[in-house]
């Protein structure tokens, strides 16, 4: 099975620059590498964190929730007409409105025929400096859905969510072959977990991973470079393609779903778990 990432820079990087152009000059950007991917046979294509927008939360200026919709919604709505002209399934993680006041940091999924399969919503918001997602995001409310799509089941996760080994355990309970985590995250301390974090969720869990990071900086916030780096690792931990730090990218890779029975008649993780001792887990401890 082929799949794909698409790591990308704003194009509009203009402190100056409305909501509505840096959204649609996104969106732009955007297509002809969809089109792209659809060409050289991509079969699951995801998107980065909020694709169609800057990475707005490191200020605190609710002009951003402008670029916030239903999902589905207008920006679904182009995608499922792409998913059904190349049969490929796409994630596009957008700004949900749910209603005034409410919003999320959602995942669509849409078949491989064009059909909306449902949506994933960021479980796990962090609150730091540069990084005020509390003031623009509800903590998701829909657990962690997998979807059959045409050529996999797969999984959502969303870019702070990978530090939380919990999440991606359900993933796999759920029947995840394939888990994206699309993401905006910036050089630091950051960069050290992201080769390390998603691999071992990978391994833990049997399946495989598509990870995905921006490029490049955005005014007028500059609080560090997105330093891209997206990748696909297989149930063992093995890196099968990686983008580059810095340039807007189509990552590929195939990915070959038997491994997944192969691996878990090796490790039987699933078989060996003990949820009855795992109880204290969810209490909320000090």
């Amino acid at each position: 099975m082929r799949s794909g990432l698409i790591q990308m820079s704003n194009p509009l990087n203009d402190a100056g620059a409305s909501v509505e152009d840096v959204r649609d000059a996104m969106l732009k950007k955007h297509l002809p590498m969809i089109e792209e991917a659809g060409r050289k046979g991509v079969q699951i294509l995801c998107l980065q964190e909020i694709f169609n927008g800057p990475y707005f939360c490191p200020s605190q200026d609710a002009r951003w929730c402008d670029i916030a919709e239903a999902v589905p919604g207008p920006t679904v709505e182009v995608m499922q007409k792409i998913a059904k002209k190349h049969e490929m399934v796409i994630i596009v993680p957008v700004y949900e409105r749910e209603m005034a006041g409410v919003y999320y940091n959602t995942a669509a999924v849409i078949d491989a025929d064009g059909t909306y399969l449902g949506k994933y919503r960021k479980n796990h918001i962090p609150q730091t400096s540069g990084f005020w997602e509390k003031y623009f995001f509800k903590p998701g409310n829909l657990g962690y859905p997998t979807f059959q799509t045409r050529y996999a089941k797969i999984g959502v996760y969303i870019c702070y969510d990978r530090h939380f080994p919990e999440g991606a355990r359900l993933l796999g309970l759920n029947g995840a072959e394939i888990v994206y985590n699309p993401s905006a995250t910036v050089k630091g301390l950051s960069q050290y977990l992201w080769k390390l974090e998603q691999p071992a969720h990978a391994v833990a869990n049997g399946y495989f991973m598509g990870c995905i990071n921006r490029v490049g900086t955005e005014a007028p916030w500059n609080i560090g470079k997105f330093y891209g780096t997206s990748y696909f690792v297989d149930p063992r931990g093995n890196f099968l393609a990686t983008g580059s730090e810095d340039e807007d990218e189509l990552v590929i890779a195939d990915l070959d779903l038997d491994m997944i029975e192969e691996v878990r008649r090796t490790w039987q993780f699933y078989r060996d778990r003990r949820p009855d001792t795992y109880g204290d887990m969810t209490e909320q401890l000090p």
